[in-house]
């Protein structure tokens, strides 16, 4: 280990963790839904809001979710910026390991790979390819220090985490990723191509075709309803992203100190944009109580909203991705989760990059490695057992 990283330990102190609870029991909710039979029509439903804070007030275990934190051992990196990065870093048994680099995006966390970081590392099948599983922190997220500078961009972040895999020893790795993330694996699969060899993600933005140019026998079932997806999404789900991209600061500071100001800012989007056999799932609601308590503890709520402010915006993902210098020249896969925010085609990816593996999941949605870690699990290593380079 050298003096870049030093050991770390998610530990809450006791009385931050009261604090919460005490918080939660003082809040006073409103008195009913904005109007009768509101339903979802408003943001998420009241019924679903009540029944998050009563269970995050009477059904929820800090300690629980901690220790499954714990279950990797944790790393502080200072980088030569003077950026401080937080990671876990589920190391193999085996000498056979393949470095892997795994990036959340927003409302997420490291977290959100805590169901697939322990079978990837150590995996029960001998047979099955098995990984050094990194899991950072993106800059102004949980532990991670808050960007240094205004303009701190995605791309500034994946050579913070390139530098790491090298100072890991990992001279070569493969990524994988959704949301933001798809923007660092972008950057790493376009310029870092010496050392990011393999790519996997969950999102994959992209221009899909015209279908109404299309005869209609051109046009398969799964493009139209993506194509209904996405329309809706960005026509009736942006509000959050327009404010965080213009005033993050007043909604920073309006619900930093209010938990259920954090859970119903980053909540909306869980129940938005996951699948709802995942919504049916105690599991689910754990997660959705579990991140929010993370990001009361560290106070990322508001530094986390630079991801929109000093990046592409959502109407020019597609744009971006077809530049030609973002287009990723190592080999990729991506697997199309049909509840995710704007899921996507073969067709259409594949004119962003050497497009070399694609599945299509029906159940899960944004949150791919919390939803169906089995299935980001299988993706992964079948396309790492088939386009992970052979050792010369």
């Amino acid at each position: 280990m050298t003096e870049a990283i030093k050991p770390f330990k998610v530990n809450i102190p006791d009385e931050e963790v009261k604090r919460l609870h005490r918080k939660l029991k003082d809040t006073r909710l409103p008195p009913k839904e904005i109007v009768p039979n509101a339903g979802d029509r408003y943001g998420p439903s009241y019924t679903w809001a009540k029944n998050l804070y009563e269970a995050w007030l009477n059904d929820f275990d800090w300690y629980e979710h901690q220790a499954q934190m714990n279950t990797a051992p944790h790393f502080i990196y200072t980088h030569g910026e003077g950026i401080n990065i937080h990671f876990l870093h589920a190391k193999s048994s085996r000498e056979d390991a393949i470095p892997l680099l795994m990036v959340h995006g927003w409302p997420g966390s490291f977290y959100e790979f805590n169901r697939v970081w322990g079978s990837l590392s150590n995996p029960q099948n001998d047979s099955a390819s098995a990984f050094n599983v990194v899991v950072p922190s993106l800059p102004g997220y949980a532990f991670s220090d808050w960007p240094l500078r205004a303009d701190w961009t995605l791309q500034d972040s994946a050579k913070v985490f390139d530098d790491l895999m090298k100072l890991l020893g990992y001279e070569k790795y493969m990524f994988q990723g959704g949301d933001w993330a798809h923007w660092v694996g972008r950057e790493l699969g376009s310029k870092y191509t010496d050392s990011c060899q393999l790519i996997h993600f969950n999102f994959a933005p992209s221009r899909l075709p015209d279908l109404s140019r299309r005869g209609r026998r051109e046009v398969t079932s799964r493009e139209a309803e993506v194509r209904q997806r996405v329309d809706d999404w960005l026509e009736n789900h942006m509000g959050y992203a327009i404010e965080m991209r213009t005033r993050p600061h007043t909604i920073g500071f309006a619900v930093n100190d209010n938990p259920m100001g954090i859970l119903m800012w980053i909540g909306e989007k869980y129940i938005e944009a996951a699948g709802p056999e995942s919504q049916k799932q105690r599991y689910w609601t754990q997660h959705i109580l579990a991140t929010a308590s993370l990001y009361y503890f560290t106070d990322c709520i508001m530094p986390s909203m630079l991801c929109y402010y000093d990046n592409v915006r959502h109407e020019d993902f597609a744009d971006f991705a077809m530049e030609p210098h973002n287009r990723i020249t190592v080999p990729f896969g991506y697997t199309s989760f049909f509840w995710d925010t704007e899921p996507s085609s073969k067709r259409a990816v594949e004119l962003t990059g050497n497009l070399v593996f694609y599945k299509e999941r029906d159940e899960g949605g944004h949150y791919a490695a919390a939803e169906d870690p089995d299935g980001i699990i299988e993706d992964v290593r079948q396309l790492a057992a088939l386009h992970w380079p052979s050792p010369r």
